[in-house]
C-alpha cells in the first residue's frame, strides 16, 4: 500500500482527496501547510506527495525545493488552478513529476500517481542494482581510488557498441573486464570470443580471424568458420592487437569500417554484426610513430580507451583483492582459510608485482592450497611469491652461468625463456625471434614449464 501525503491549508480538500485515494487503496498522510509536509517527510516513508501551490506562509515552490533537499527521489505531483499553470511549468522544471488541474479528475489522478510511484520504484531499483554493481566490481577488480576511475568508465561505456581499447600491462586483468563489459552490454545473450593475436603464428592470423572455404589451399579439407563469424551478434576481443601484422591490419579496419568480409579462398561476402574490444600491453600511440601500427586503424579503434593502472599503482587495492581470491581459493581448494594476517597484507601491499593481478591471484592460490590452518601468515605467502619478475630471472641467469655444478638442460632452458619473454613483457613472437625458435616451439615449451 503506497503511503501519499496531500499537502494543502484547505481542510475539505485534504478531505476530499484523502476519500478518494483511500477508495482506490492509498494510504493517506494529510499535511495542513509545507512546513508540516517537511517534517512530517523526515519521520515518514511517503511514496508520493500531492502538493497545492497556493498556501500562506511557505507556498508550493518553497515546499517543494525543501522536499526534494530532504529527499530528492520522491514524486511530487503539482494540484493548481488554471490560472497557475506558469507556476506548476516552473515547479516541473524544479523536480516536480507533473501537475493536476482543479479540482482533479479522479480517473486521471490516480493514473498520475500510478505512473510517478512505478517510476520511482523503477528508479530505486536501479540504484540499488548500481550500488550492488559497484560492490561487485569493487569487489573483483579492488577497491582502489585508480579502479574506482576505472569501475565508472567500463559502466558508463559497456551498453554502448563502441569499439574499445583496453591498455595496461600483462597481468591487470583486460581479458577479464572485456568479458565485464560484454556482459554488460545489449550483446549479452550472445557469443564472446576471444582471440589471442600473440599466441597465434602471423601466417595463420588471417584464416582464424576470417575463416577459409573447402579447397582455398592445400591443406583446407574441410571449411573453417572464423573468429568474425564465432562471435557474431556478440562480442569479438582480440588481444595483443600490437602483434598484429601491417597488412592484416588493413584488412581488419576494412572489415570493421564495412561490417563485411571474403573468406579465404570465397567469392561472397559474409555481413557481420560483432562489437570490437581490443587489448594490448604496448603504447600504441608509439607503435604509430614507428609505423608498428596503422593510424586509421588506431583511431577507428579508438572510439573509447580504458587505461588500466598496473598494481603497483593502486596499492590500496591490494588488501581486498587478496582477500577476494583467498576466498575463491579456498571454495577451490575445499579448505577453510577464513582470513589473511595483517602483516601479510602489509607485505603483499610492498610487493612491486611485475605480474600484476595475475601474480597476486596465483601467489594467493598457491598459500591457500600449501596452508596449514585456517589463516594466511606472512610466512606461509612469502614462500609462495612468484618468481617471474625481471630481475629475478636475470638473476638466475647469472646463477646459471657461474654454476660450478650441473645443471639439467630443462631448468636451463626454463631459466632462459623466461628472461626472454620478461624482456619483451610477454611478447612471445618477439621471445620466440631472440631464442631462434619457431612460435609453435615456444608455446609449447611455455606450456609444458607452466610459464
Amino acid at each position: 500500500m503506497a503511503n501519499v501525503m496531500i499537502v494543502d491549508d484547505e481542510e475539505i480538500v485534504r478531505f476530499a482527496l484523502s476519500g478518494k485515494l483511500k477508495e482506490h487503496g492509498f494510504s493517506v498522510i494529510e499535511a495542513c501547510s509545507g512546513r508540516d509536509a517537511v517534517d512530517r517527510c523526515m519521520k515518514e516513508d511517503i511514496d508520493a506527495v500531492l502538493l497545492d501551490l497556493k498556501m500562506p506562509e511557505m507556498d508550493g515552490i518553497e515546499t517543494l525545493q525543501e522536499l526534494k533537499g530532504h529527499n530528492n527521489h520522491v514524486p511530487v505531483i503539482i494540484v493548481t488552478a488554471f490560472g497557475d499553470i506558469p507556476t506548476a511549468v516552473q515547479a516541473i522544471k524544479l523536480g516536480a513529476y507533473d501537475f493536476i488541474e482543479k479540482p482533479p479528475q479522479v480517473s486521471k489522478l490516480i493514473l498520475t500517481l500510478d505512473r510517478a510511484i512505478e517510476k520511482a520504484e523503477l528508479e530505486k531499483k536501479i540504484r540499488n542494482l548500481d550500488s550492488t554493481l559497484e560492490s561487485s566490481f569493487e569487489c573483483l577488480l579492488g577497491r582502489s581510488s585508480a579502479m574506482k576511475r576505472v569501475i565508472a568508465q567500463i559502466k558508463q561505456v559497456s551498453g554502448s557498441d563502441f569499439s574499445i581499447i583496453l591498455q595496461g600491462e600483462t597481468g591487470t586483468g583486460k581479458t577479464f573486464i572485456a568479458n565485464i563489459m560484454h556482459n554488460l552490454s545489449k550483446r549479452a545473450n550472445g557469443p564472446f570470443v576471444t582471440l589471442d593475436i600473440g599466441s597465434i603464428p602471423e601466417t595463420l592470423i588471417e584464416s582464424e580471424l576470417f575463416g577459409y572455404e573447402k579447397g582455398a589451399f592445400t591443406g583446407a579439407e574441410n571449411k573453417k568458420t572464423g573468429y568474425f563469424e564465432m562471435a557474431e551478434e556478440g562480442t569479438l576481443f582480440i588481444d595483443e592487437v600490437q602483434n598484429m601484422p601491417l597488412n592484416l591490419q588493413g584488412k581488419l579496419l576494412k572489415v570493421v569500417e564495412e561490417k563485411k568480409f571474403y573468406p579465404i579462398g570465397g567469392n561472397s561476402t559474409v555481413n557481420t554484426n560483432v562489437r570490437i574490444i581490443v587489448a594490448t600491453n604496448s603504447d600504441l600511440p608509439s607503435e604509430l610513430k614507428r609505423k608498428k601500427f596503422r593510424a586509421d586503424l588506431y583511431y577507428r579503434l579508438n572510439e573509447f580507451t580504458i587505461q588500466l593502472p598496473p598494481l603497483r599503482k593502486r596499492a590500496d587495492g591490494i588488501a581486498s583483492l587478496a582477500r577476494t581470491f583467498l576466498s575463491e581459493a579456498s571454495m577451490e581448494f575445499k579448505k577453510r582459510v577464513a582470513s589473511i594476517s595483517d602483516d601479510a597484507v602489509d607485505f603483499l601491499v610492498k610487493q612491486p608485482w611485475p605480474g600484476n593481478v595475475r601474480e597476486l591471484k596465483n601467489t594467493i592460490r598457491r598459500a591457500v592450497l600449501l596452508c596449514y590452518g585456517n589463516e594466511l601468515t606472512m610466512q606461509m605467502v612469502s614462500q609462495c611469491m612468484g618468481d617471474t619478475n625481471e630481475t629475478q630471472g636475470k638473476t638466475e641467469l647469472s646463477n646459471l652461468q657461474s654454476q660450478s655444478f650441473p645443471m639439467s638442460l630443462e631448468e636451463a632452458e626454463k631459466i632462459t625463456i623466461r628472461v626472454a619473454l620478461d624482456h619483451t613483457k610477454g611478447n612471445r613472437t618477439k621471445a620466440a625471434q631472440i631464442l631462434q625458435i619457431s612460435h609453435p616451439t615456444l608455446l609449447r615449451k611455455i606450456k609444458m614449464y607452466d610459464l
